[in-house]
């Protein structure tokens, strides 16, 4: 094992890998720490790509709210803002992949980061699932104000009325060179304010590019 310490580390790495081959089948595993980068997906988008945007666009939006809220504030005689009650409809995927299992890890970040702010109170998700499902309502109808009472109504009734909307949508848009290809993603948030038909909205976009071979990346990145 001495040896292998002095053996020069392209060398090295190639003789694991051929030892690696011969044990394929195996699973193996290992836990990260804070200061470990996240996994780049080679296929789709992943925790590489998702972390980033939602910390971008929540952080903009509560940004961009904060501001308005103070600036409305000025147009009272109680300048005191209160919590404002929201209602998360669900995460909305319009971009060309599956995003599977990330879906819910998306939802439970915003709702996580939107509820670290004095601004607003989220509702819990649980209540906003089973009143949708009760008034058979879909984010993308919940824009008509007869969806809006009839969801209002029911979480009325279970002491959850809500003064904002927040939907939160996933586009994307793929250009394409021979076998490789880059992949713009877009995460849009919408605050949607009941009483005064007002919205507001911000996004983060992050580009991510896709190779056959790491000759690729030097084809279309590097100068």
């Amino acid at each position: 094992m001495a040896c292998l310490g002095r053996m020069p580390p392209i060398l090295l790495l190639l003789i694991l890998s051929v030892v690696g081959a011969g044990c394929r089948g195996r699973q193996h595993a290992h836990v990260l720490s804070n200061n470990d980068k996240d996994m780049v997906g080679s296929h789709t988008a992943g925790a590489e790509t998702w972390k980033p945007l939602i910390d971008e666009s929540v952080g903009r939006l509560l940004a961009r709210s904060a501001t308005t809220i103070h600036q409305a504030s000025h147009t009272t005689i109680d300048v005191d803002c209160p919590v404002r009650t929201v209602c998360f409809v669900g995460v909305e995927n319009k971009s060309s992949e599956e995003i599977g299992d990330f879906r819910e890890q998306i939802y439970e970040h915003i709702d996580a980061l939107v509820s670290q702010s004095d601004q607003y109170r989220m509702i819990s998700r649980r209540y906003v699932e089973a009143a949708m499902v009760e008034c058979r309502c879909r984010p993308e109808v919940l824009v008509l104000p007869e969806k809006q009472r009839q969801l209002q109504a029911a979480l009325e009734r279970v002491d959850q009325p809500f003064d904002y909307l927040l939907f939160a949508t996933i586009t994307s848009g793929t250009t394409t060179s021979n076998s490789d290809y880059q992949r713009d993603y877009l995460l849009t948030l919408e605050l949607l304010d009941i009483h005064a038909g007002t919205s507001l909205k911000e996004s983060a976009n992050l580009r991510k590019g896709y190779h056959k071979s790491i000759l690729g990346k030097l084809k279309h990145y590097d100068d």
